[in-house]
Parts: C-alpha cells; structure tokens; sequence
C-alpha cells in the first residue's frame, strides 16, 4: 500500500535537493517498512503548482534467463522485492526507473518506409507550443485521407514510437497520414503526457488543447476527412489519448488505448500512484470515452500500470444502450494468448474492443523490437487497432 505521507515527505525533500533521503524513503515503502519518526513527521504539503511533473512510467527490458530448462523473464521495475537504485531526480520523480540501457536511435527504414515523408512541424496556442513529426504517405493525393494520432510514452521520441510500432508501414498501406506531437522535456521531465493533472484533462486548456490543435492544423493544411480522425496512445500517451476521446468526441471517431488510464483516473501524484498500482484512485471520477468507440490493449502482467485499468478505459461506455459481448479467445504462433471481448451496441455495431494479452507486461503488443517498450510475440496491436479505426468514422 501507498502511504500518502511517506509520497508527501518523499516530495518534499526532492524539491529540498535531498534525492538520497528522498530515494531511500520510497524504497523503506515499498519494502513495507515505515519511515523514521524523525522524518515522517516533518512532512509539508506543497500545493500542485508548484510540483515538477512528475514521471509515471518505467522501460521494461525483456531479458530472457534459462532456469532448470525453464525459460524466466525479468524486468526492471520498480516494486519487484529487490529494486534496482534510483538515480537522480528523474528517476526518482514519478517512482519510475528507466531501465538496464538505452537502446541505438531507430534507423529511417525502421521509421518510415521508402518514398514516403517523414517531416517535422510545430504548433502553438496560449497553452505552449509542441513540435510533432507527420507521416506522408506515398501515394498520390487521393479524396480526403484518414488520419491518426499516435502518443508515446514516457522517455520516448516521436521516431521511437514509430518505430516501436510500425505504425507508418501500416498507414502506407492504407493511405493514412500520421501525426506523432513529442511532449519536450520542459513539459515533463522524462517526456511524459501529464493525465494525471486535472489542468491536462480538460477541453480547451493544457495538452488537450496542443493535442487537439495540432491534429486540426494537419486537418486543415491536407485535406484530411474530418469524419477519420483517430487517436492512440502507449502508457501515459495511452492515458492522454483516453482524455482527447472523453474531452473532443467531435474531432476524433475512435480511439486506442494501449497499457494506459482513464480520463479522471487521476489528480494529483498520489492519486495516479494509487491508480497506477491499484487499478484506480479511490473517490476518482472516470470519464468514459462515450460515445466514442474504444478498443483497448493490455497485458495481464503489467506491473507498471495495473490492468483493471484497460477495463476502467471502457467504464460506462455505452451504458445507455442495450448492449452484448461477444468474447474470442486465441493465440499467437510462438506467441502470447490473448482474450478478446467485444461490446455491441443494440444497433449491431461495435462500440468497443478489449485486449487482453496474456502473460505480457508494459509494452506495445505485436512492436518491433527497433523502438522501446515493444512485445513482439503479439498479438498486433498496430494492426489491430488500424482495423478498428477504419471500422468506425466518424457518427453524424
């Protein structure tokens, strides 16, 4: 259990420059062990706006390790019984760590496949300025093409998402164009979305209003049909791309949601610890993405954002209709199983799709190991959730 005290102290001494103390606090936590006396009872509430944001995410590294002929996997994770030391206040910040190693920059052809564009822009607004790379496919321009909206997840690049997920191959094939907006460091010090702050889950204001803005000036300047509008989101991104379906139903048609959180799952740093470890921060308020059609991706072994997350995702999602599940079960060749549950509408469409891969962690399921957090024993993800958006324009 998280001891919102032990958080509130553990803040305070970042922001004081004491990283050690701070660290070592977390880990007596984690462990189960009780802070001093001498230090708990110094603790200071230090009001929102004056707090860094936070990072609320981790790199998993898949390291495969042979134990009586059994194969294991072990990752790098905050709250398994013996955490790696936290370094520095990045990864102190947010309880995340990054991980055993950096992986080498992707390669072009790993990012964008041959005659296609790959092209950087920048958008600005009263809430900040983002740049973004926008994926060009190569055909010619034909009647108005569809476009999506990819959010990575902490620590991640633009490329490195794209990368990551293939998601420019797949656009080629279709003939979508694809906008990746990077959060910058100054945003958040390891590059993360901020859904955990109630100024960053509204319409109109903060990241919502960059995010929403950034797809409108793509919309605008290349003929895109406003009717296929999409967007998708690893981890925190996933979390941020719940928010843009629940804030701009009108703008986007559907939306995909990989190994993240609902809108309101969180409003502050302890309620998204909580929401993280727990599958939801008591007293939250959620806002599904209704009506917007929802499919969702989660591994059942994410330690890093606990799974009854993916269901919160799709919570009151078309409470008001009569609705059915159909549920479909299956496996990857040499790969992970997965449970598949689709909810229909009464009007025969469907509304939502929820991916449960078994056995995976915090990764994109079905990525290419060319970017970070990627599971390539699948199921495909990218595929998958391309097949879903092109189901569902855009409702009068």
């Amino acid at each position: 259990m998280l001891d919102q005290n032990i958080v509130r102290e553990a803040t305070r001494l970042t922001r004081a420059g004491r990283l050690t103390e701070a660290t070592a606090l977390l880990q007596r936590m984690l462990r189960g062990e009780g802070a001093s006396s001498g230090t708990t009872g110094r603790a200071v509430r230090v009001g929102p706006a004056r707090l860094d944001p936070p990072t609320l995410d981790v790199k998993v590294h898949a390291v495969e390790e042979r134990t009586s002929g059994r194969a294991t996997e072990h990752a790098s994770i905050l709250g398994h019984r013996r955490p790696a030391p936290l370094k520095g206040v990045k990864d102190f910040a947010g309880l995340g760590l990054r991980g055993l190693g950096r992986l080498a920059p992707p390669s072009t052809s790993d990012i964008v496949p041959d005659g296609a564009s790959f092209i950087k822009g920048t958008f600005g607004n009263a809430a900040g300025s983002r740049t973004y790379k926008l994926f060009i496919p190569s055909r010619a321009p034909a009647p108005p093409r569809p476009l999506i909206v990819m959010l990575h997840g902490c620590t991640q690049s633009p490329d490195d998402f794209a990368a990551g997920t293939r998601m420019n191959f797949f656009a080629e094939e279709q003939n979508c164009f694809v906008v990746y907006p990077e959060q910058p460091h100054g945003a958040n010090q390891a590059k993360c979305w901020n859904w955990f702050r109630a100024g960053d889950q509204q319409r109109g204001d903060g990241e919502p209003s960059l995010i929403a803005g950034i797809t409108r000036q793509i919309m605008r300047d290349h003929g895109i049909d406003p009717k296929r509008v999409y967007v998708a989101g690893l981890s925190a991104g996933g979390a941020a791309a719940a928010i843009m379906g629940a804030t701009y139903p009108d703008l986007y048609a559907a939306v995909g949601v990989h190994s993240g959180l609902a809108c309101g799952a969180a409003s502050d740093l302890p309620s998204a610890l909580t929401a993280m470890r727990q599958g939801g921060a008591p007293g939250a308020t959620v806002k599904a993405c209704s009506p917007v059609p929802t499919i969702v991706f989660h591994g059942d072994r994410d330690t890093t954002v606990h799974p009854d997350n993916g269901d919160r995702v799709l919570d009151g999602l078309g409470e008001a209709e009569s609705r059915k599940a159909k549920v479909v079960r299956g496996r990857v060749p040499d790969g992970h199983s997965y449970t598949r549950t689709i909810l229909t509408a009464a009007h025969g469409r469907d509304i939502s799709e929820h991916w449960s891969v078994h056995g995976a962690g915090h990764a994109w399921s079905g990525g290419s190991p060319a970017g970070s957090y990627t599971d390539p024993r699948g199921p495909d993800a990218t595929r998958e959730m391309l097949r879903f958006f092109m189901e569902h324009p855009l409702s009068a």
